[in-house]
């Protein structure tokens, strides 16, 4: 993507459909007068006089228990410096944004227009009534670490730096497990700490909280070595300045075990690599781009650990998977400040979780065969779905145990699933479904490159790595579509009418007559087809020269069906092509099928389209609970309708006994465990939450699907084709560009896991 494209297109992403990134939603009901009443005038009078009488129960009658303000007055932006309060707000934005889909933290961002240390102390503490937390962000030093202690000191509630914190949090656990995989004492490791801020200060009194001694640490600024004998040296600085004669990184790199980065790019050597001690452990963390380049580090040294800022490389140290937690262990335990017990039970807790079994879900994620404990695993990922449940409850402890909780959790096993059920607004999925696409993009074929949308879904797709687009349609109009965009990519480009692909006609024309002579399909007939658009594509892919197919933004469902049936059909063993739908909810994400193409399903083919799901939902690293839907309950009606869908839960369960999948059940039970659980606690659903729901028809399949989209504004990912012989989806018409770059990244998954059948098929054949 050129610069002035990414420039529009992150422009475009913060203006529209409306300003900004959050927006404050309410939590109680105001549809009627009586609601305003209570809401406001006069029944807020109540809760007003009880907090009156006893301040904690704030706590109870307002948000501030789950409110954090995110402050900063913009001194010290992330790779773009002192920008001013203003200007900072989209990235404390951004942090609310962060806060909010990992730890269901409710964010104000708050932006402070003063430098002055005693107003910005001065504004946080009139304001601090407000919040539950105070995170501080993008403040310069050496301010941050007066306004930081000072807050600490003075206000009731947690406070937390989160530039010196973050880090500092993430690779001490980082550090703890290299140590440990290279057999390594902290007290005893020489370590290179490169940059002087408020990060690498707080990195450095963590590591040393953990026994690593000072008198083992070497520290460098910009001016070099930062030595006892440096003259107007900063309290921070002094603290850690070294008796050691030397002046440079190059000197200090000699034997030294651990080099931490905060500094700049390519300030490290492959020479200076080569000179540390056997076993180095190196964290390049200059963002975007590390003190020495991750390929050449482990070229250099064979025998490193390497951890850097970046998710392109293993071990990335990302203070995400720090301060939400954090903050939401504290907030949990009203904990008057985060504390070093705190911080070092949230490194700890990091530490042990990257040493447990990997969820399947992670794997899939990151395309890993098997996520291990090992050089290039040393601290969890940040899409690890275990985290929510595994960092806030040590935090909680920490604070109960050190003295600064002001409530109790007791029962932990009760608050763990809590902190679970918090995540279900969280639509990740499609951060999982992008992320791995990534890791190994495919050549889709996009049918309809001649229309705008098409053409912005492809572009977004191509710029993203999530696939490398084949562009059809007419190719005067897509090159002048491109250039609108400023869509630069030498792509290839296809018009099946145009007479310059007459090769690719020829043959496309006579394998589909080979496909369909014996299903009354002339050659001549086949020639005339293959001029679609449809038919060209779908051959593409059924020859392999493509990898996936996207089609139907602007055509009805059924006349692209049509095509790809014909051209490139079921996968072995499948009767019946089915669809899905992924419904984007807030109590997480929920399948529904069929949507798109089985009018009244037997009995027979519901069993295979619940089947079908099943596997679709493992592609996507999801557990699978499935309800098998109908106007009644478990034989309450022998109506034939119901009958159907009882008859096919008894197939499933014969044929597929280790299926979570139950019914048949209407949607309500279906959806509420305690109703389903007290109703019908015999059921293979009862005490689960269901994540897919199979429907008796299309009528009612589609209805809902849609229902919910559109009155509730639920996303939705779909319809995903099942049963399908290669990935080919079909767009619902008129489609988003951004459900067609979901779809996009669907397709390049479904790719990678047919390979995969593929390749254990075969495997299998060839012993």
């Amino acid at each position: 993507m050129s610069k002035q494209s990414r420039r529009r297109e992150a422009l475009l992403y913060h203006a529209k459909p409306k300003p900004g990134k959050i927006q404050v939603v309410p939590t109680k009901n105001y549809s009627t007068q009586r609601d305003l009443s209570l809401a406001y005038s006069p029944g807020v009078a109540e809760p007003c006089l009880e907090i009156e009488k006893e301040k904690n129960n704030v706590y109870k009658y307002t948000n501030k228990g789950n409110l954090v303000a995110v402050i900063s007055n913009g001194t010290a932006v992330l790779g773009l410096g002192n920008i001013g309060p203003e200007a900072s707000k989209p990235v404390m934005e951004g942090k609310g944004l962060l806060f909010k889909i990992f730890a269901d933290i409710d964010v104000f961002d708050i932006e402070i227009d003063t430098e002055n240390i005693d107003e910005f102390v001065a504004t946080v503490k009139n304001i601090a009534p407000t919040f539950g937390g105070i995170n501080l962000e993008d403040i310069k030093a050496p301010e941050a670490f007066e306004i930081e202690k000072r807050l600490k000191e003075e206000l009731d509630i947690p406070v937390m730096h989160d530039d010196q914190h973050g880090t500092a949090i993430i690779s001490a656990a980082a550090l703890l497990n290299a140590l440990e995989l290279t057999d390594k004492n902290i007290a005893e490791v020489k370590i290179v700490i490169s940059g002087a801020g408020a990060a690498a200060v707080s990195c450095t009194r963590l590591y040393m909280a953990f026994g690593a001694k000072s008198e083992n640490i070497v520290m460098l600024d910009s001016k070099g070595v930062i030595r006892k004998d440096r003259e107007s040296l900063s309290d921070e600085k002094a603290e850690f300045a070294s008796y050691r004669k030397i002046d440079t990184l190059d000197e200090a790199m000699k034997n030294a075990d651990v080099f931490v980065g905060l500094s700049v790019k390519d300030i490290v050597t492959p020479k200076m690599l080569e000179s540390m001690a056997p076993n180095p452990i190196v964290f390049a963390m200059a963002n975007p781009d590390p003190e020495i380049e991750y390929d050449l580090a482990i070229k250099t040294r064979k025998d490193i650990i390497m951890a850097t800022g970046r998710s392109d490389h293993p071990n990335q140290v990302n203070n995400v998977l720090g301060f939400p937690f954090i903050f939401r262990g504290a907030l949990d335990v009203r904990a008057t400040k985060i504390n070093e017990a705190m911080k070092m039970a949230a490194v700890k807790a990091l530490a042990d979780l990257a040493k447990e079994p990997v969820p399947e879900q992670v794997n899939i994620a990151y395309g890993e065969t098997k996520l291990t404990f090992g050089k290039d695993y040393i601290i969890p990922k940040p899409f690890d779905p275990r985290l929510i449940a595994t960092v806030p409850p040590a935090v909680a402890k920490a604070a109960m145990e050190s003295g600064v909780a002001t409530t109790e959790i007791t029962d932990w096993e009760k608050y763990q699933d809590e902190l679970y059920e918090r995540m279900g607004s969280d639509n990740k999925i499609i951060r999982l479904l992008m992320n791995r696409a990534k890791l190994s993009p495919k050549r889709i074929v996009f049918a309809e490159a001649d229309h705008l949308d098409v053409l912005k879904a492809a572009q977004i797709v191509f710029e993203e790595g999530i696939g490398i687009p084949v562009l059809l349609g007419r190719k005067d109009i897509i090159l002048e579509l491109m250039e609108q965009i400023d869509f630069d990519a030498d792509l290839e480009i296809i018009d099946p009418k145009s007479d310059e692909n007459a090769d690719k006609l020829k043959y496309y024309s006579q394998k589909l007559w080979e496909k369909r002579r014996r299903n009354g399909i002339s050659l001549y007939t086949a020639e005339k087809l293959i001029r679609e658009r449809n038919y060209f594509a779908g051959m593409m892919l059924s020859e392999g020269d493509v990898d996936c197919m996207i089609s139907g933004y602007a055509r009805s469902y059924p006349s692209v069906v049509v095509p790809v049936f014909e051209t490139v059909g079921r996968f072995e063993g499948v009767t019946k092509v089915a669809t899905t739908n992924v419904m984007l909810t807030k109590r997480g994400p929920l399948f529904i099928s069929d949507t798109s193409i089985n009018i009244d399903p037997t009995a027979k083919e519901l069993a295979k389209i619940a089947q079908m799901t099943n596997y679709t939902m493992k592609m996507f690293g999801l557990q699978p609970v499935i309800a098998m839907i109908s106007y009644a309950n478990f034989g309450s009606s022998k109506d034939p309708h119901a009958s159907k869908v009882r008859e096919a839960v008894e197939l499933l369960h014969k044929s597929n006994p280790d299926m979570i999948v139950d019914g048949e059940l209407q949607t309500d039970f279906a959806l509420n465990p305690e109703m389903l659980q007290k109703k019908f606690p015999f059921s293979k659903l009862a005490g689960k939450k269901v994540n897919a729901l199979i429907f008796p028809n299309l009528d009612s399949a589609n209805s809902n699907y849609k229902l919910l989209k559109e009155l509730n504004g639920v996303e939705s990912i779909g319809p995903i084709m099942l049963g399908m012989r290669k990935p080919v989806h079909i767009l619902q018409l008129g489609a988003s560009v951004e459900e067609m770059v979901n779809m996009a990244a669907v397709a390049v998954v479904d790719a990678q896991q047919k390979e995969k059948r593929a390749a254990a098929a075969e495997k299998q054949v060839n012993t």
